[in-house]
């Protein structure tokens, strides 16, 4: 075998099939190097600008994480009957807010409780409301009505603190509403109750000063 044949054969071998394709035996030492940095990316947008991009999106990821407090509103385990048996599962309901008027709820289910919780949390990020405060306390009174379940919520002064029971309370918390006075009527299911809550906040408006 030749010296020309034993210097360019470790260079089709560290080359990728697409190089060996359109490496050409009788081209320099030079051009092999360059059709080997086109396959790896080296010297392409798809490499060291690739590498860039993906640290960009984590430092986008590192700011849009949230500080939502999550509380559990309710975990029950349900039953799905199928052919052959029936299946276990459980249900969460999760209440989210940051405090600044950004409350909502999410019901999830998953064969284990982490599961269902988790997403809960996803469908109550999609489904966040806005509560317009006042003084730290809502702008109106407002009664609101979702099947058998009935929620009242009123504003109060400051220092008077959250009167609510149930879920009404946490939600309350958790919008960062601290002076109400609520009462729930109606219905004691706690998922019901918990959408109507989330509906009267809906319901609250503000008078346009302009």
């Amino acid at each position: 075998m030749s010296e020309d044949k034993k210097n360019n054969t470790p260079e089709t071998v560290t080359a990728s099939p697409q190089a060996a394709s359109t490496y050409n035996p009788t081209s320099s030492g030079s051009a092999a190097t360059t059709v080997a940095k086109d396959v790896y990316g080296a010297d392409k947008r798809g490499g060291q600008a690739g590498g860039r991009g993906r640290g960009r999106g984590g430092r986008r990821d590192d700011r849009s994480k949230d500080d939502m407090e999550q509380r559990i509103l309710e975990i029950a385990r349900v039953t799905r009957v199928m052919a052959g048996g029936k299946r276990m599962n459980f249900r969460a309901c999760v209440a989210i807010g940051d405090k600044k008027g950004n409350v909502g709820v999410g019901l999830g289910k998953g064969a284990d409780v982490t599961m269902a919780v988790n997403k809960a949390v996803n469908r109550a990020k999609k489904v966040m409301v806005k509560v317009p405060i006042v003084k730290e306390t809502i702008p109106h009174a407002v009664l609101h009505k979702m099947g058998a379940a009935r929620v009242m919520l009123k504003p109060a002064k400051q220092g008077r603190g959250v009167i609510a029971g149930g879920v009404t309370r946490i939600i309350m918390e958790l919008a960062g509403v601290k002076n109400v006075t609520s009462k729930t009527l109606g219905s004691k299911n706690k998922i019901n109750n918990a959408r109507c809550t989330i509906g009267a906040l809906q319901a609250l408006r503000v008078a346009d000063t302009k």
